[in-house]
C-alpha cells in the first residue's frame, strides 16, 4: 500500500495510536484519540479507525484498547515494531491481566550489553501493580520484561496465573524428603506479605528476565 492510499487524517490517527502505546505500553481510549485528534464525537473516531482497519493497518475488536498495529500499518508510519505488551500483572495480592494483543516485536535497549531486536512472540512486557517485590527492586509501577517458558528453578522470579488473576512472585520449590512430594510455593519479596501455595489453579506462565530502571533495562 502506498501513502496515497491512506488520508492524511487516517494517518494522523494511527500515529497518534502508535505513540500512545509506545509511551504508556497499551492502545488509548476513545476520549484520549479525541483530544489528540481534537475532534467531537466517538463516532469520528470509530470511523477512522474502521477504515484503517478495512486498510489492513490495525486489528480490533469491540472497544479501544483491543487496537493492534499490524506490519502494514507500522509501514505507513515508518516507525519501528513494539515489543508485546500483555498488561497489568500484580507485587501484591494478584489482579486481574489485561491481555492486549499485539504484532509488537522489537525494542531498542541494553540487557547484560545485549541489544534486543526482533524479539520472538514468547517475550512480552507487564507492568507492576503493588509493593510485594520491593526486596528484589520491583517496585509499583515498574515495567518488567517476561519471556515464556515451561521449565523453572527455585528461585526464580515469575509471572504466574493464579485462578483468573496474575501476580510476579519468587518460585520456590523444596524438597523436605526423598519419598515426599516437593514443597512448591510463590514467595514475595516483602515480609508483610504472605506465600502463595500452589494449587491445581496455579500455573506459571513466564519468567521475569529484566526490569525498566530509569530508562535502562537491567537483568534480573
Amino acid at each position: 500500500m502506498k501513502n496515497d492510499v491512506i488520508t492524511k487524517r487516517q494517518k494522523e490517527l494511527l500515529s497518534i495510536i502508535y505513540e500512545y502505546i509506545k509511551d504508556t505500553g497499551y492502545p488509548p481510549t476513545f476520549e484520549e484519540m479525541r483530544e489528540r485528534l481534537d475532534v467531537s464525537s466517538n463516532q469520528s473516531i470509530i470511523d477512522l479507525l474502521e477504515k484503517i482497519k478495512n486498510k489492513g493497518l490495525i486489528k480490533r475488536e469491540e472497544g479501544p484498547r483491543s487496537i493492534v498495529i499490524l506490519p502494514l500499518g507500522y509501514e505507513i508510519i515508518n516507525k519501528p515494531q513494539l515489543v508485546n505488551f500483555l498488561g497489568i500483572a500484580s507485587a501484591g495480592a494478584p489482579i486481574e491481566a489485561i491481555e492486549v494483543q499485539g504484532e509488537w516485536k522489537t525494542i531498542s535497549s541494553d540487557i547484560g550489553g545485549d541489544k534486543l531486536e526482533q524479539l520472538e512472540d514468547n517475550i512480552f512486557l507487564l507492568k507492576i501493580s503493588g509493593d510485594s517485590m520491593i526486596n528484589a527492586g520491583i517496585n509499583d509501577g515498574d515495567i518488567v520484561l517476561v519471556k515464556s517458558q515451561k521449565e523453572f528453578i527455585s528461585g526464580d522470579i515469575v509471572y504466574a496465573q493464579v485462578g483468573d488473576s496474575s501476580t510476579i512472585k519468587r518460585f520456590v520449590k523444596r524438597f523436605v524428603s526423598d519419598d515426599k512430594p516437593p514443597y512448591v510455593y510463590l514467595k514475595p519479596e516483602n515480609p508483610k506479605y504472605e506465600n502463595i501455595l500452589f494449587t491445581d489453579e496455579t500455573k506459571i506462565l513466564g519468567k521475569v528476565i529484566s526490569i525498566l530502571k530509569n530508562n535502562y533495562w537491567k537483568t534480573i
